[in-house]
């Protein structure tokens, strides 16, 4: 075999790895939405294709309140995001710049997603209990700040480790303050990890449903709590999960391109515009 076949062969080989491992990843989603349209009778055969679609599962799924859920997801991941970022972008900057308690502070804050969420649970239900925050969206609002605000602050360190200190001397000989430096110079600069912290955190506040489950009642479930409760004491109603579980990865598949898009921008800028 001389190098020309050699490479064709090696070349042959790399798609079919390729190939095998592609149809493991996106038969899944495949099976997915073929089980959404099935009846409850042939979802029992998989493999079995020669069915007729039909809509039900999905006039199910939305009569049941998947709508409803998906939206208090959104509010809840919108509004654990902005705090996130209101919050993390200042601590991440006075971490960087002014080394705001050594290296062991930073640390700490890395240590705190070193712990298991059910360690928090109990402290964060007494604790809402007492303050009377009952059945609300506030109080998955809160436990997914204990676990993302710790996150967004270590990610956005890095970031702002790369703005080049002559930027900011520029601005404070101009006369801004330290403040208008941070809002003016700083965070225009590091948009694009901005955008990756934000992103991501709601990609993970989207998908959480332990806080979510424990701690709110029907009015205020999230999605994934709604996708869990197709798994009755009758059976598993495949049909309609599938179709709900639809519902809550497309818009996530959306969003991680744009993840994927910042990160990036970041990355190769050095979070630096030129």
């Amino acid at each position: 075999m001389n190098a020309s076949q050699r490479k064709k062969f090696n070349a042959i080989v790399i798609l079919v790895i390729l190939s095998i491992y592609l149809l493991i990843v996106v038969f899944p989603y495949f099976w997915t939405i073929i089980a959404s349209i099935k009846e409850p009778s042939a979802i029992n055969h998989p493999l079995d294709f020669n069915f007729t679609p039909t809509l039900e599962n999905w006039k199910a799924v939305i009569q049941a309140g998947i709508p409803r859920q998906a939206l208090n997801s959104l509010i809840v991941g919108l509004v654990t995001v902005s705090i996130c970022l209101v919050a993390g972008a200042p601590a991440a900057y006075a971490f960087s710049r002014y080394k705001v308690g050594g290296n062991k502070s930073r640390f700490l804050v890395l240590l705190s997603q070193m712990l298991p969420p059910a360690t928090l649970i109990i402290p964060l239900f007494l604790l809402m209990y007492q303050v009377r925050i009952n059945n609300s969206l506030i109080r998955v609002v809160i436990s997914h700040l204990t676990v993302l605000l710790p996150l967004v602050t270590w990610f956005l360190i890095g970031f702002f480790d790369e703005v080049p200190r002559e930027l900011e001397d520029a601005a404070l000989v101009d006369g801004c303050t330290n403040w208008q430096t941070l809002l003016k110079i700083v965070i225009p600069v590091v948009r694009p990890g901005l955008g990756a912290a934000a992103l991501f955190a709601f990609v993970l506040s989207w998908n959480d449903m332990f806080y979510a489950l424990i701690l709110t009642s029907v009015k205020a479930r999230t999605l994934p709590v709604g996708i869990a409760g197709y798994w009755t004491f009758r059976g598993v109603e495949m049909g309609q999960m599938s179709a709900a579980i639809l519902l809550a990865i497309v818009p996530m598949i959306i969003l991680s391109f744009f993840v994927q898009r910042f990160m990036l921008r970041g990355m190769a800028r050095g979070a630096v515009k030129g």
